[in-house]
């Protein structure tokens, strides 16, 4: 359970009611924080940014329409946490890039470690081909055949017994 992610936007949320409140420097630091938590290009970001006084005529004249407006712009701001709040507490942190890209330096580097360079360039000519999902496994499946059945052995243990999958199965 993320539970200082969820604390920090709790403390943000209660930032909202102080008597000497900065739209602009909560949102900075809204920002800075859903960034780490969900990445910087979150959705939740974007709509952080586009939470705007109203400097139009009207607001600007009355003092109760500019409360009025400063009102709305936390309520939408106390929305944005309490559903980022309410996505941590029902699915948990998000996946990163960098676990995806670690995994993905995994395979690469246990298919490169496998296997010859000419078997190599063979495995990468079929998926930059422009032939669908099915029919390129069914050709990755036919060279894994040609080239013996030790070769895909050992690229599977390879990845298996990588760090980040060790790290991965016994969390």
């Amino acid at each position: 359970m993320p539970e200082k992610e969820i604390q920090l936007l709790k403390i943000q949320m209660d930032k909202l009611n102080n008597k000497d409140f900065d739209l602009d420097a909560w949102k900075k630091s809204t920002i800075i924080i859903l960034a780490r938590i969900f990445g910087e290009n979150s959705l939740k970001i974007k709509q952080i940014e586009s939470i705007e006084y109203d400097y139009s005529s009207w607001s600007l004249r009355d003092t109760t329409g500019f409360n009025i407006y400063l009102d709305s712009c936390k309520k939408l701001g106390r929305e944005i946490l309490q559903a980022s709040i309410d996505e941590l507490e029902t699915l948990g942190l998000p996946k990163t890039e960098e676990t995806t890209d670690e995994f993905f330096l995994v395979i690469t580097g246990a298919l490169q470690d496998e296997l010859k360079g000419m078997q190599v360039r063979e495995i990468k000519q079929i998926l930059s081909s422009g032939e669908n999902p099915d029919a390129k496994r069914v050709l990755i499946l036919e060279k894994l055949k040609e080239y013996g059945s030790e070769i895909s052995q050992d690229i599977l243990s390879n990845i298996l017994t990588s760090l980040p999958m060790i790290k991965k199965f016994t969390q």
